[in-house]
Order: structure tokens, then C-alpha cells, then sequence
């Protein structure tokens, strides 16, 4: 069974930043993408970014494109997202999922098959 544990999240000023990491619990976690997604209260859940395998591609929702940085440590079986310049329209919950299949990757959520609990990010104005 795959688990996936978020960690880093917080309350931080607008301007501010945060880093986000996801470990997961199997050694097959190098060869699947991985991606962030987040929910704000009474929305809908949203893409934010993703990682291929190696972490030669990445992609970036137009929303936090230059802001917010994915990588990856797969010795360490851990995803970051690096989130820069915060601003209140960031706030909601982050979660983390890996890709279906070893070659699935993109945006949209049923390309991913395991989710984490989700960890909560606050920007306050």
C-alpha cells in the first residue's frame, strides 16, 4: 500500500514562504510522477504542479508559474514544492499524489492514483 504524508504547512504573512514536502512510503516512488494539487474552501480541487520521474519535465498551473518551485529527492522518496512570494489566494489544503502508472503524467487528477491527507497553507494579508 502506498502512503503519502505531507509536511510543512503553516500560516505565513502575504510575501512570505513556505516549503512543502511529501515522503513516500514504497522504494517504486522513482519511477512514477508525482504533483501537487490544493483546495480552498468552496472550490473545486485545483492542479499546481508536477514532476516527471526523473525530474527532467515539470509543469505549472498559470496561477503559481514562476512562484512556486517542484522537485524531487528520490533517494529520499520525497517531493517538495517550494513556494515563493505567497499571496492570500494561495490558502487551502495541498496534497500530494502519485501518477497511476509509470508513464501517466499531467493535470489532471485522474492521472493520479495516491493521494496524502493534505497539509494546510494560510496566507494572511
Amino acid at each position: 500500500q502506498v502512503q503519502l504524508v505531507e509536511s510543512g504547512g503553516g500560516l505565513v504573512l502575504a510575501g512570505g514562504s513556505l516549503r512543502l514536502s511529501c515522503e513516500a512510503s514504497v522504494s517504486t516512488f522513482s519511477v512514477y510522477s508525482m504533483a501537487w494539487f490544493r483546495q480552498a474552501p468552496g472550490k473545486v480541487h485545483e492542479f499546481v504542479a508536477a514532476i516527471t520521474w526523473s525530474g527532467g519535465t515539470t509543469d505549472y498551473a498559470d496561477s503559481v508559474r514562476g512562484r512556486f518551485t517542484i522537485s524531487r529527492d528520490n533517494a529520499k522518496k520525497t517531493v517538495y514544492l517550494q513556494m515563493n512570494s505567497l499571496k492570500p489566494e494561495d490558502t487551502a489544503v495541498y496534497y500530494c499524489a502519485r501518477a497511476a502508472g509509470e508513464t501517466r503524467f499531467g493535470r489532471a487528477q485522474s492521472e493520479y492514483s495516491y493521494w496524502g491527507q493534505g497539509t494546510q497553507v494560510t496566507v494572511s494579508s
